[in-house]
C-alpha cells in the first residue's frame, strides 16, 4: 500500500535514519537460491548466534545463501523493508516488533507465511507455546513466525535485600514501596536510590494487562480496528499514581533519556538500585555482569497493583515476517530458513544464550530433561509467568498502528509526572487526547 510507504520514508526523514544498503548479487548457479534476513541484534552475543544457524541452514542447504542485514532499531527496521519494497528490493525476512504488527499488516508488503509454508511445515508451528502463536494470528491466519519472545520480569541484589532486612521479594505495589523504605534505610552506600527501569512505554502495557485492562477500544484492535486509546483509565492510573510515589520518594532512579535499557541495566549491575524491571532479554547479560560486579541477581514476576487479580503479561520481542515480491523458489527458501531458525535445537541454544524463553514446547520438554531450569532457576521466571497469564483481550496485546509513537506519548507523560511534578490524571487526560488524534490521522491514510 504505497500511503504507508510514503508514511514510512516521512517517519525516517524526521528520525534522521539512514536506510540499510543491501550487498550487489553475485552472479549465481542456475539453482542457486539467495535470500535476505533483516534483523535488529548488532551485539556480538546475539548476532553471533544467528550467524552461526545461518552457517548451519547453509551448510545442509548448499543451494541456499542467506545475507544478513542487521538494523539499528527496530522501527528502522520496518521502515527500511517499506522504503526497500517501494524501490523493489525489499529483504525476504524482516524482524518486526510485536507493536509493528498493525503497520506491517497495512503496509501490503507481506504475505501470511501460511499462504507459502506446505501443510507439514504449518504443523510444527502446533509446538509453539500456544499465547505467543496467538499474537501473531490474524483474521484466524498465522501472519509470522515467532522468533524472539520475551516478557519483563523483576531482577533483584540478593545481598543487598539480606543486609537490608528484605525476606521476601514483593509481589505488589505496596509491598514494593515497604521493600524500599527498609532498603533505604539501611544506609547502603552504593545505592542511589531503590528501584529502576527505563522509562518506556511496554512495561506500561504489561501493568495495564496484569489488571484485565484494555489499551484501546474495538478488543484492543483485536475485534475491529481500533479508533480510540484508553490512556485515562483507571489501570493506568494506578500505575502512574504509584510511579509518581516511588519518584517523590526518590525511591525510582533512571537515567533521564527515554527508553534508555542499557543504561537502566548499568544502575542495577552497578548496585546503584535494589530492583530492576526490565525484559528477560537481558537475563544472560545482567546475570554474567552481576557476577563480574560480585552479587547474585535474582529473578521473579513483575508486581502488580494492590487488590487485582493478576492477569498476566502481553508477549513482547518480535517475530519474522515474510516480503511478498519474490520469486516462489525464495519464498519458500525462506519459510524453510524461518522454521529453522526456531526449530528445538536452536531455541535451546537461543534460550540459553540470550535468556529469551523457549517459545516451543518441544524445547522446554529438551531444558527440563537435561535439569538446565533446575541449576539455572532465574530462567524459569519468565516462562512460568507467560504460562500463568490468562489468555483474554487484554493478554493477546492491542494491535495499533500507531503503536511506536503511542509509547512516546506514554513516555513523555510519564516523564512529565516523575519529573515535573504532573498530575498523573491531568497528564493522562492530555496523552489520552493526543494519541486519538494521530490515531484518526492514521486511519484515514489506511481506511479502504
Amino acid at each position: 500500500m504505497k500511503k504507508i510507504v510514503l508514511f514510512a520514508v516521512v517517519a525516517l526523514m524526521v528520525a534522521g535514519v539512514a536506510t540499510m544498503g543491501r550487498e550487489a548479487k553475485p552472479t549465481q548457479a542456475q539453482d542457486q537460491v539467495e535470500i535476505t534476513f533483516s534483523h535488529i541484534f548488532g551485539d556480538e552475543n546475539r548476532s553471533g548466534l544467528i550467524q552461526k544457524y545461518a552457517d548451519a541452514y547453509m551448510a545442509e542447504h548448499p543451494n541456499v545463501k542467506i545475507n544478513l542485514q542487521i538494523a539499528t532499531s527496530y522501527p528502522e527496521n520496518i521502515n527500511g523493508a517499506l522504503l526497500a519494497s517501494e524501490q523493489g528490493n525489499a529483504p525476504h525476512i524482516v524482524q518486526i516488533y510485536e507493536i509493528g504488527s498493525r503497520l506491517a499488516l497495512d503496509s501490503g508488503i507481506f504475505i501470511p507465511v501460511g499462504s507459502v509454508a506446505t501443510e507439514d511445515q504449518l504443523a510444527t508451528l502446533d509446538d509453539i507455546i500456544q499465547p505467543v502463536l496467538n499474537y501473531y494470528t490474524f483474521d484466524d491466519q498465522v501472519w509470522s513466525v515467532p522468533f524472539n519472545s520475551s516478557n519483563p520480569i523483576l531482577y533483584y541484589n540478593m545481598e543487598i535485600l539480606e543486609q537490608a532486612g528484605v525476606e521476601a521479594v514483593p509481589q505488589t505495589y505496596s509491598e514494593v514501596l515497604a521493600a524500599c523504605d527498609k532498603i533505604m534505610a539501611a544506609g547502603i552506600e552504593s545505592l542511589e536510590g531503590c528501584i529502576g527501569w527505563s522509562v518506556n512505554g511496554w512495561f506500561v502495557e504489561q501493568w495495564v494487562s496484569e489488571q484485565g485492562a484494555l489499551l484501546a477500544n474495538n478488543g484492543n484492535g483485536r475485534a475491529d480496528r481500533a479508533t480510540e486509546v484508553e490512556l485515562d483509565s483507571e489501570a493506568m492510573l494506578n500505575i502512574f499514581t504509584w510511579w509518581k510515589e516511588l519518584a517523590d520518594k526518590d525511591y525510582y532512579v533512571y537515567t533521564g533519556a527515554l527508553e534508555d535499557w542499557d543504561g537502566s541495566d548499568a544502575l542495577f549491575t552497578g548496585q546503584q538500585v535494589a530492583f530492576h524491571i526490565t525484559s528477560t532479554a537481558d537475563l544472560r547479560n545482567i546475570t554474567d555482569a552481576a557476577t563480574e560486579a560480585g552479587f547474585n541477581a535474582g529473578t521473579a514476576y513483575i508486581p502488580i497493583p494492590d487488590g487485582v487479580e493478576r492477569n498476566g503479561t502481553v508477549i513482547g520481542g518480535a517475530s519474522l515476517w515474510l516480503t511478498g515480491d519474490h520469486p516462489q523458489a525464495e519464498l519458500e527458501a525462506a519459510v524453510d530458513f524461518m522454521l529453522f531458525l526456531g526449530k528445538t535445537e536452536n531455541g535451546v541454544d537461543w534460550h540459553k544464550g540470550t535468556g529469551y524463553f523457549p517459545i516451543r514446547y518441544s524445547a522446554i520438554e529438551a531444558l527440563e530433561a537435561e535439569g538446565w531450569f533446575d541449576a539455572n532457576p532465574t530462567f524459569m521466571t519468565a516462562f512460568d509467568q507467560l504460562t500463568s497469564t490468562i489468555p483474554n483481550e487484554a493478554s493477546a496485546g492491542a494491535v495499533i498502528g500507531i503503536f511506536q509513537e503511542l509509547r512516546t506519548i506514554v513516555e513523555q507523560a510519564a516523564q512529565s509526572v516523575i519529573d515535573g511534578g504532573a498530575d498523573p490524571a491531568e497528564a493522562l487526560a492530555a496523552a489520552d487526547d493526543r494519541a486519538d488524534e494521530s490515531m484518526a490521522e492514521y486511519n484515514s491514510l489506511v481506511s479502504e
